[in-house]
């Protein structure tokens, strides 16, 4: 009988976290990083509080900081974790229990608070 394992979930979780952070990352640097505070394509106050807080409150705009938030965590929590390997480590519970328990954290704290906004 083969042993069953949970590494599907993370690699579902790191795989659809790297393909967001490759094509959503760019954007979100290019947008909040140049093209808002330059005043380029956006207007110099669109990233002021009110309109950052209607996003949050709108519930498209709940669902992609999440997916933002959530997905890159996990991919780096998974990276990291593998990468320990690389560096001559090899990841026992302890690091498992870390490189995951953080983003699970992060993903749980980020839909409280998301929800704690209201709509």
């Amino acid at each position: 009988m083969t042993k069953r394992s949970n590494e599907p979930i993370f690699w579902l979780l790191f795989g659809a976290g790297g393909m967001f952070s490759a094509l959503i990352g760019p954007a979100l640097v290019i947008v909040t990083g140049l093209a808002v505070p330059l005043g380029v394509m956006f207007a110099p106050d669109a990233l002021r509080y009110e309109h950052a807080h209607a996003l949050a409150r709108h519930w498209l705009g709940k669902g992609f900081l999440f997916l933002v938030v959530s997905l890159f965590l996990w991919h780096a929590g998974h990276r990291i974790f593998h990468s320990l390997h690389d560096f001559g480590i090899h990841a026992g519970g302890v690091a498992r229990a870390v490189c995951y328990g953080v983003p699970a954290a992060a993903t749980v704290l980020a839909a409280a608070a998301l929800l704690s906004i209201g709509f």
